[in-house]
């Protein structure tokens, strides 16, 4: 799939990001799973209870709607992370709404959680179990939902028997006024609700915006030790938009890749220091080489994902990292 990447390369980047998107998820979906997981002894980690042949994860995003988690496996990704999925199906916000910013090596994404909805996925989802690895469910909340903790309880209970891990996507700047249940007071609800309605041991994290002052990390720090989530995964996109180049640099939306790197991986730091290491953590944003999955690693992940760095770099991305690590 490496040299099939490169060869497509120029076809999918002549398109629009969107566009070039479905049309990569069509390709795996015919790909033939020949593939496993990168693994060695050196590679393997023990986290959240979870025993991975490598640390290196495909993050939320790309394959939203769980068509092709095992054609991802199979490009060496030690877990493959799907969704966000929302109770309802949704068709997201107006196209275009995806932007690939080449100059910058970087993406701005207004998608708005469009997804298949639990129903489809869960049927997906229950039809591959069989075929093993780690694959974890990205849940989140319709935009128009009256209660939207009750959508991510409803998350929980439909998919915690089939998902590896649950997260709790409540970061996405897309959906209006969602990022405001990182707040303490809405975070305890969320959390002791959705514990309440936990039936399993599957580990469940929480995913937070890079944008975050130090004072609102302290307290989701405090939140979250004790056992309320099993881990944190840091980060997801931001607004901000320093430094950009591209001529898509004033879009709205969330910006990943590159120039998410420092801001994404500082908080990552943070967060570590706040907790004190007692937690596991995911580092995301940013990753476009080894040398920046390692950087993730010293500053205090258990675990990384990528997603922007293969829209640049296509699944050798993978390989480069492990033989680096």
């Amino acid at each position: 799939m490496s040299l099939a990447f490169a060869l497509s390369k120029p076809f999918l980047h002549a398109m629009d990001a969107e566009s070039s998107h479905r049309a990569t998820i069509a390709l795996l979906k015919c790909a033939p799973k020949l593939g496993a997981p990168l693994t060695s002894a050196k590679l393997k980690r023990k986290v959240l209870g979870l025993d991975f042949p490598n640390p290196v994860g495909l993050a939320p995003g790309f394959d939203k709607n769980a068509e092709v988690p095992d054609a991802m496996l199979a490009q060496g990704f030690g877990f493959v992370e799907i969704g966000t999925v929302t109770p309802l199906p949704q068709a997201g916000n107006t196209k275009p709404r995806l932007f690939r910013l080449s100059e910058d090596m970087a993406v701005i994404n207004r998608m708005g959680f469009n997804n298949e909805g639990h129903d489809v996925v869960l049927q997906r989802l229950v039809a591959r179990r069989a075929r093993g690895g780690i694959v974890g469910v990205n849940i989140g909340a319709n935009k128009d939902a009256s209660d939207r903790i009750a959508d991510y309880v409803t998350g929980m209970k439909v998919f915690e028997n089939v998902a590896s891990y649950i997260t709790i996507n409540i970061s996405s700047p897309n959906t209006p006024g969602l990022r405001n249940l990182q707040g303490k007071a809405d975070l305890q609800r969320l959390l002791e609700r959705v514990n309440a309605a936990r039936k399993t041991s599957k580990p469940v994290l929480l995913k937070i915006a890079p944008d975050l002052a130090e004072a609102d990390l302290a307290d989701i720090a405090s939140v979250v030790q004790g056992g309320a989530v099993d881990g944190v995964i840091i980060s997801n996109t931001t607004l901000s938009r320093l430094g950009l180049r591209s001529p898509h640099a004033g879009e709205q939306g969330g910006l990943s890749g590159a120039p998410l790197f420092d801001l994404s991986t500082q908080c990552l730091a943070s967060f570590h220091r706040l907790t004190e290491g007692k937690i596991p953590l995911i580092g995301v944003g940013g990753i476009t080489s080894a040398e920046t999955a390692l950087a993730k690693f010293r500053a205090g992940a258990s675990l990384v994902q990528i997603y922007s760095g293969l829209v640049f770099k296509g699944p050798a991305l993978v390989r480069e990292i492990c033989a680096a690590l």
